[in-house]
């Protein structure tokens, strides 16, 4: 049964823990001549494609021999490739990052999009092994409904009546993210209390049991979808990078409450925002952060000093930041204020901003925050805007081109300014409509206009000169820029991609944000 192999799977973990450094590894580690036939015949397989020097790989390789001594006795494997050693090979599966993970059913790959932790690893997997709806039978249905965070059964009078179909369509869409299962023993019904047709969400979690509120016999996927959503996430849990996706594609506002796990009190304020959080369950996620692990993440969020607890509100649709007042003590009345104010409209959020420059004596106009507003939209001048980070790999190879279009456009900077902002230090104005979500970002606002266009070309100089004459509003004549090959890039046109939720949000080696 699918449940119960997930149930089992705990037990088989802790042990590995401890024979993991002496057992030999349960990896199967692959070459292009062993590849195929370790891989096409097996029902399910996951592979990981790797490289030695890579951080990420490191960091997963504990993990996976975890996952994969776990997975031994449901018959599941884990593998493993080396890029550097087989380069080819990872080419010909598309590799383009580390570690990339793939799931194979009988040589067909599709991407593994599960956590990267043992137990993730092995819920995942083992979900992917067994039919996307379990049959709950009396003897196995307590165990089924405590064998995963989030578990949902639906008691029916048939496997084929409504709402039979549809619950089997939400449960094939989501195999990888919940257990399901049906029950038609009007036995278990009867002892647990329910009337089918009904549906129930049983949670590991805050109330353990939670009831489709309307009639189940009309239920659809959509609707169970939403159901689901709205009950998945805890009313106020520790996020980590884990788990942030979960939050992050939840489309509602992040509540944070950073606290020093240490901290003999903080339980005291876990409880001091509870209330809160269960008041606004369904409008804002609740969540209470590591603040000594993530401190740059809460640097990022703009709490302007490692002083525990703080709380802070984002947006993460916009990215918008709202910190609570870092000079007062944290209270449920104060906290229950700030976040009703927020849903109302009635905060304005924090912008960071560096200092404006003294000077700016550069061909490219180094913009902050604090005066984008006055920069970009003044009407007289056409504004092209590289938006980057620091660490970019991509904008440290644009920025010699990038100063060389500055220099070209010098002699007419009153009418076209080439600028340049540090995105992970500088905001962007509630007034401007458009996020950062990637570096770098290249945005061109012309003269008399509040519309800005994005710029997708090449970025050789020659191409953004073009463009930059092509989209000006205003006149100007400047000779012809002399062709060089030193001027011309050829890296790949795709920026370094960050995670919606914010531009500053980074996953990257020797940062902890999340």
């Amino acid at each position: 049964m699918r449940f119960s192999k997930v149930a089992s799977a705990a037990s088989a973990i802790a042990f590995s823990a401890l024979v993991a450094a002496e057992a030999e590894s349960d990896v199967v580690s692959l070459t292009s001549t062993t590849f195929t036939d370790a891989v096409d015949p097996e029902p399910l397989i996951l592979v990981e494609f790797f490289a030695p020097w890579c951080g990420h790989c490191k960091a997963l390789a504990p993990h996976y021999e975890e996952a994969a001594t776990a997975l031994k006795e449901h018959g599941v494997k884990l593998a493993k490739v080396d890029c550097v050693d087989q380069a080819d090979l990872c080419q010909a599966h598309g590799v383009q990052g580390y570690p990339t993970l793939k799931v194979f059913k009988n040589g067909s790959d599709s991407p593994y999009t599960g956590p990267r932790k043992a137990d993730g690893i092995v819920s995942y997997m083992i979900k992917q092994s067994l039919p996307a709806v379990s049959d709950v039978t009396a003897e196995k249905h307590d165990e089924f409904k405590t064998a995963d965070k989030v578990v949902v059964v639906a008691y029916l009078p048939s496997t084929t009546g409504a709402p039979a179909p549809e619950f089997s369509k939400a449960a094939e869409k989501h195999r990888d993210d919940y257990l399901f299962g049906i029950s038609t023993d009007p036995a278990v019904a009867e002892a647990n209390g329910i009337h089918p047709p009904a549906l129930v969400l049983y949670r590991s979690f805050d109330e353990p049991k939670v009831g489709y509120p309307y009639p189940a016999a009309h239920v659809t996927v959509d609707k169970i979808e939403d159901w689901i959503n709205e009950y998945k996430i805890p009313t106020l849990d520790e996020v980590s990078g884990e788990n942030y996706a979960t939050y992050a594609e939840s489309g509602l506002p992040l509540a944070y409450l950073f606290v020093d796990p240490a901290d003999e009190k903080k339980n005291d304020y876990l409880d001091i925002v509870r209330p809160v959080a269960t008041n606004y369950r369904g409008k804002v996620n609740f969540v209470w952060i590591d603040a000594t692990k993530f401190a740059d993440h809460a640097k990022a969020l703009n709490l302007a000093e490692p002083k525990w607890p703080a709380f802070v509100i984002q947006d993460l649709s916009k990215q918008f930041k709202y910190p609570y007042d870092q000079s007062k003590d944290i209270r449920q009345t104060k906290i229950d204020e700030m976040v009703e104010d927020f849903l109302a409209g009635n905060l304005t959020p924090e912008l960071k901003s560096q200092p404006i420059p003294e000077t700016q004596d550069e061909s490219v106009y180094t913009l902050v925050s604090k005066e984008f507003e006055q920069v970009v939209f003044d009407d007289s001048k056409d504004v092209f805007v590289e938006f980057y980070a620091t660490w970019c790999g991509h904008c440290k190879r644009l920025k010699p081109i990038w100063d060389s279009l500055g220099d070209h456009f010098e002699s007419v900077k009153d009418s076209v300014v080439i600028a340049k902002m540090e995105a992970t230090e500088n905001d962007i104005p509630p007034s401007v409509p458009f996020r950062i979500s990637s570096f770098p970002t290249l945005k061109f606002k012309p003269a008399g206009s509040k519309e800005f266009l994005d710029y997708d070309g090449d970025r050789s100089l020659e191409s953004l000169i073009a463009f930059v004459e092509e989209s000006a509003k205003n006149k100007f004549d400047i000779p012809p820029v002399k062709t060089e090959t030193e001027t011309e890039t050829k890296e790949a046109p795709e920026p370094e991609v960050v995670p919606p939720a914010g531009g500053e949000q980074v996953v990257l080696e020797g940062h902890d944000e999340l």
